[in-house]
This record gives C-alpha cells, structure tokens and sequence, in this order.
C-alpha cells in the first residue's frame, strides 16, 4: 500500500502542472432588452456573515467577466441602471468506501503447471495462482477505510434593473471531487456569462479549462 500511496503522490503533483477542466451545469432565465443603452451596475450589498474577502473576491471575478460584455462599475457618485446579486454554497459529502485486498487472488510466476493454447501442461515457468502461506502473505483478506469527498458548488448570479424588473438570472452547479473551491469558482464565474444571455430556461453542459498558475 505505501507504494500506491507514492505513486499517488507523484500523480498529484504531475497534475498540479497541467490544464483542468471544469464541467458545470448552467440554467440561465433572462428578459433581456434588445435596446438597453447604459449597462452600469452596482453589487448588491451581501448579508452580514456573507461579506467576507473570499466573497469579494468572487465579486471581482463577476465584474471581469461583465467587464468583458460591455458593462462598467457606477462610480459612488453615479446611480447604477443595474444591480448584480451573488449566492454561491459549497457542500461536503463524506462517503465511506471499504477496499479489501484478498492475497488469494494474486498471480505467480513460478514452476508448475500452466495453461498452453490446447490445454494444461507443466511447465518450468508457468503462470498459476499461488497457494496462501500465513507466514508468507499475513491474515487472507485486508480492508483499508476511506472517505471519499465529493463537493457540491453552486453559483447564483442575477441582474435586475434598479426599478426591479428582473433581467437575467443564472444558476451554475458543478460537483467534483476538488476542494478548495476558490480553485473551481473562476471556472463556474466564465461559465455563468458564457453565449450572455442563453437561451432562456434551456441547461447546458459547459466545459472550462483553467490553465495551471506560474
């Protein structure tokens, strides 16, 4: 097992190196004025326990991608035309996977008998499955316990006119087995604002590939 958990290791950092790709779901509703003339907005201010840096920070990946559609920040002295709301949850979920090892089931190469195309013959090299020695392979059967995370994320973006009319409301959903979801968070951000504003109501598959960071 210690070698297993080397090569693991290994892997991991190998990976760490390379592009990762980011599937998510996205349902996107939208009313979207085919004539709107100023797209300044402001954030909606986040609730109490929900202002935090890692939320601003996610705030600043928005404004990038609105950025990039033409909208701009309202200056302080300025009124917005539009206000930008954001929710996004992260949810662990624990599973427990038992994996047994029966040292029966592994092969041996060694003298004996072996199986030939037209039939069983001896061999002085053959290949058969080996006979359990106690003093040899330890207890028959060995179950390792571990726990298997996978996270759930979920990003809510919405734009709405300041005099309330709903405009655009985006849900992004990604389940994967990485965990630190500001790794993640930028993909789900480009996937809310990608073919801006969608076919209303219609899920999509969308693929995001993040280029590993210098």
């Amino acid at each position: 097992m210690k070698h297993l958990a080397i090569l693991a290791t290994a892997a991991a950092i190998l990976l760490s190196g390379c592009a990762t790709t980011i599937r998510s779901n996205v349902t996107a509703f939208n009313d979207w004025p085919a004539d709107i003339q100023d797209k300044s907005y402001a954030f909606e201010a986040p609730q109490g326990a929900d202002d935090t840096l890692e939320y601003r920070n996610y705030q600043a990946l928005v404004a990038g991608e609105l950025g990039k559609l033409g909208f701009h920040q309202a200056q302080d002295s300025q009124q917005p035309q539009l206000l930008v709301g954001m929710k996004f949850f992260t949810i662990d979920h624990p599973v427990r996977v038992l994996q047994a090892e029966d040292p029966f089931m592994g092969p041996y190469w060694g003298p004996g008998f072996g199986r030939y195309p037209y039939g069983w013959g001896y061999s002085r090299w053959a290949y058969r499955p080996f006979f359990y020695d106690p003093y040899r392979f330890g207890p028959p059967t060995y179950v390792e316990e571990r726990i298997k995370h996978q996270y759930q994320r979920q990003l809510r973006v919405t734009i709405n006119q300041s005099s309330g009319r709903k405009l655009y409301d985006v849900t992004v959903q990604n389940t994967s087995g990485v965990q630190a979801t500001p790794h993640v968070m930028p993909a789900l951000v480009q996937s809310a604002f990608t073919g801006f504003p969608g076919q209303n109501g219609v899920p999509r598959n969308i693929d995001i590939t993040l280029e590993p960071k210098t």
